[in-house]
Formats: structure tokens, sequence, C-alpha cells
């Protein structure tokens, strides 16, 4: 069984807004890591994104501790019940989230981007909607492991992919909820790399690794480094960043 060795989250309102709408958590006793990208603006995205949080802690929490328990939207024996299980805590969370929205004006609805982390035994499942990036580091190596689900994908432009991360998937966005699945088997030295568009949109994947190189045993230096390099190009957005060494 591989467990976690350490990890390191930072979660910020960015150099040039006041309120942060993302949200970076790690529930150690389940297991389960996740980064939120809320969007809606003000009091609506931040308010969303947890919504989101808490949807996705309380039905995971629920579903994985009692494999007996009923799956109300989603089941696959693809998957261990750790994924499935976080699969429905998602749609769980986009429920809460649109019936949330339902009577109010559509500039007045929030939802958000999410990427979720389930752990069990040596499996990491990944399942992610909207607009953020997971990566993993083994060896010195840097892959790209969850990939945004967002106009980024039909720019196909480095130079300029920062304007292009708006989301065209993520909870509460639309009525169907789409999202991506992924499972990786750890070995021990592993690193998971979670970011949000605030962070990774401005970056080269080799910044990314260089960055992890020069700080292995400190995660929240990488997390600020990575940051500062992004304001640095001129970031306008919330930044979110979570590590986890294995």
């Amino acid at each position: 069984m591989i467990e976690l060795k350490s990890y390191g989250l930072f979660s910020h309102q960015g150099p040039h807004l006041n309120l942060n709408e993302d949200l970076a958590e790690v529930d150690l006793v389940n297991n389960l890591y996740m980064i939120i990208d809320g969007f809606g603006g003000s009091n609506i995205g931040d308010k969303a994104a947890m919504i989101i949080r808490d949807s996705l802690k309380r039905s995971y929490t629920k579903i994985a501790s009692d494999p007996e328990s009923t799956l109300p939207f989603f089941y696959s024996h693809k998957y261990l019940i750790e994924g499935n299980a976080l699969i429905n805590a998602l749609h769980t969370a986009h429920q809460n989230v649109s019936r949330e929205n339902e009577s109010k004006n559509l500039n007045n609805r929030g939802g958000g981007s999410v990427i979720g982390a389930a752990l069990a035994e040596n499996i990491l499942t990944l399942v992610s909607t909207g607009n953020c990036i997971a990566y993993l580091y083994r060896k010195g190596h840097l892959t790209n492991e969850v990939q945004p689900d967002s106009l980024r994908s039909l720019s196909r432009d480095r130079f300029t992919s920062y304007l292009h991360t708006a989301p065209t998937s993520g909870v509460g966005l639309f009525e169907d909820l789409h999202y991506q699945v992924k499972e990786i088997k750890i070995s021990a030295g592993d690193i998971v790399i979670l970011l949000t568009d605030g962070i990774y949109a401005r970056l080269e994947d080799n910044e990314i690794k260089y960055t992890i190189e020069k700080n292995l045993d400190n995660e929240l230096e990488v997390i600020k480094d990575l940051m500062n390099l992004a304001n640095t190009r001129g970031n306008l957005d919330n930044q979110s960043g979570m590590i986890l060494q294995f």
C-alpha cells in the first residue's frame, strides 16, 4: 500500500483580485484531495466553491466508507469503489449547485471547475471537470495526466493560451455534467501536482518540471515559485496549487 509522505497546498486571490473563488482541500482521514476554481463573481463563485467542496466530502465519505451503499448516479466495474464514489460525489455537487442556481438570473449563477483525487491502496483516481490541470512527476519525467476542458484545447496557440482558459465544462455550468476520469498506479517517489489556471496558464511544462526539481523537499515553495512566475507574466486570476508526494 502506498502512503502519502507529505503534501503542500496554497490558495490565494492573486495579485489583482480582492476575492478568492478558489479552494484547496486535503482530507487525510479519507485520502481525499481536491482543488476547486469557482466562477460567478463576488459572493457567487466563492459560495459555489464551498458548496462543491462540502458536497464532495459529504457524499464521497458516505459512499467510500460503505461499499453496500447506493450509488445514485453512476456505477462502473472499471473503477474501484473509491473512484465510483468520487464520480457520484461530483454528480451530487453538480445537483446541489444546479439547485442553488435554479431561481437565479444567468448573471447571478455560480459553479466551478474541479479536480478530485482519491487514493485507495496504490491507485489514485482523478475525477475532473472544467479548467484545472494535473501532472505526474516520476523519476525525472513530467506527464500531463488531466487536460483542462476549456477553450484552450481549441486554440492550439501556446503563446496566448492564457486567453483561452474559459471552461467548457464544470459543476453547475450546463444541465449535463461532463467529466474526465483517470486512474494512476502510484509508485514510491511519485509527485502529483494539481493546479488552477491562475498558475498553469502562463507557464510551460518544462518550467513546472524545473521548479519541482529545484524544490523537491519543499512543496510549498514549489507552489509559491510557480505562482510568482505566473504573476510576473501578468496573471490576473485566483491561484491554487496542491502537491502530493508519495
